[in-house]
């Protein structure tokens, strides 16, 4: 396990006040990369250094902070610059990371599918290559571990050229794969089912409640970014209507734009999505800035305006939450308190999202004749099939469809037919 010192530089007073914060994330961070932490350094500095980030004193505390310690990986708060990393590194002789790079190589452990790991390695490479040494020393000189490994590790020491070609290669298939993708989407958008994909801060308890809602175990951790590669299962309500429920990687503050660049086609998905939940983790003191974090990245994606729900899970950890509940009662978008953990207030939240999906849609009972079996296949296409069953000559369907769409077939239509 490599021991870890962690580096904060505050540039004016938000920056200052926020500095805990911040750090605390970090060594969230540190942690779920696998370091221990071995120490913690502040500075305010109202000018950035050039050369180092943090001033000469800085870096001498720094140096002897790593001698005491006996720390082997420093990792800065902040985007480095290739020139003050490589900086940084000649004056301490410890492999110095920032907290993109760190990110990034939390996204490597954790991805799983064929397409998390392209995108990946893609956002790795399109991050280190100009970093690379002019003679294509690459970064051996630093010996692995956090911030060296993935997907990308072992093209890290081949030369430009060759790292150039292997990102060309990347983005051909990750073309490819958004290809797929588009088509899967556009098949969806053609189901009459309807959408709804879980956002939120990272470790907010997305999973928790997905597999909640999905009644399926998918894997949890307290562990920021345990889930990475997008996953889709089905959520029935008692009367058979039901949606596809998505769950997507957490947000974080101050997200890679590499990682937004190379997770494009992952994200995308929220723009076909009917309604989107965004989890907020209530115990969180800092709910409101990630609550800021999440709604910034949205944007950034360029999500179109679709529904939001607030959800605000973990309430089971909070004594009352009535000041909460006052406080979020003006809200602009529908908010909902849930545990995840427990269940509690799962069943309003079901209800809202039945409500919010299924509001333009009414229940019908067709009879159809089986020499008009072609038009089940047109049904399927704009209306749910609940039930079907067989009856004599006769199919016998119950269906949820808009009344305007259904008035053709009203011949069809049997009245005062009870539930089946």
């Amino acid at each position: 396990m490599e021991k870890a010192i962690l580096v904060h530089l505050a540039t004016n007073k938000i920056e200052k006040r926020d500095a805990e914060e911040s750090m605390q994330e970090l060594k969230e961070l540190a942690r779920t990369a696998g370091a221990q932490v071995a120490g913690e350094i502040f500075q305010f500095r109202p000018e950035i250094s050039p050369k180092y980030l943090i001033g000469k004193g800085k870096v001498s505390e720094i140096i002897r902070s790593k001698e005491e310690t006996q720390a082997n990986l420093i990792i800065f708060d902040h985007n480095l610059s290739p020139i003050q990393q490589q900086n940084l590194e000649d004056e301490i002789q410890t492999k110095v990371i920032d907290r993109n790079q760190l990110i990034l190589d939390i996204f490597a452990q954790r991805a799983r599918s064929k397409e998390g790991k392209l995108q990946v390695e893609l956002a790795q490479l399109n991050y280190l290559l100009p970093r690379l040494l002019g003679k294509g020393e690459a970064l051996s000189r630093l010996g692995g571990g956090i911030g060296t490994r993935g997907p990308g590790e072992k093209k890290l020491e081949e030369d430009r050229r060759r790292i150039k070609d292997r990102i060309s290669k990347i983005k051909k298939e990750m073309i490819n794969l958004r290809k797929r993708r588009a088509a899967q989407r556009k098949s969806r958008k053609k189901s009459p089912v309807p959408v709804v994909s879980l956002v939120g801060y990272t470790n907010t308890g997305k999973s928790t409640l997905f597999n909640c809602l999905s009644r399926e175990k998918m894997f949890t951790s307290p562990q920021l970014f345990a889930t990475l590669d997008p996953i889709l299962r089905r959520v029935s309500f008692s009367d058979g209507l039901y949606f596809f429920l998505s769950d997507t990687v957490g947000f974080i503050k101050k997200i890679p734009i590499e990682l937004i660049t190379s997770f494009k086609a992952t994200l995308e998905e929220l723009k076909e999505a009917d309604c989107i939940l965004h989890i907020i983790d209530i115990t969180s003191v800092n709910y409101e800035s990630q609550v800021d974090a999440v709604e910034k990245t949205l944007s950034k994606i360029g999500v179109p305006d679709i529904p939001v729900v607030k959800v605000f899970n973990k309430v089971d950890l909070l004594p009352a939450h009535e000041e909460l509940l006052e406080k979020n009662r003006h809200s602009d978008s529908p908010v909902i308190y849930v545990s995840a953990k427990t269940g509690d207030g799962v069943q309003t939240l079901k209800e809202r999202l039945r409500s919010l999906l299924f509001k333009n849609l009414e229940l019908f009972y067709l009879c159809i004749p089986k020499s008009k079996r072609e038009l089940i296949h047109s049904f399927s296409k704009w209306t749910m099939i609940l039930k079907r069953r067989e009856n004599g000559d006769y199919f016998e369907l119950k269906i949820m469809a808009n009344p305007r769409s259904i008035l053709i077939y009203s011949p069809y239509i049997k009245r005062g037919e009870k539930n089946w």
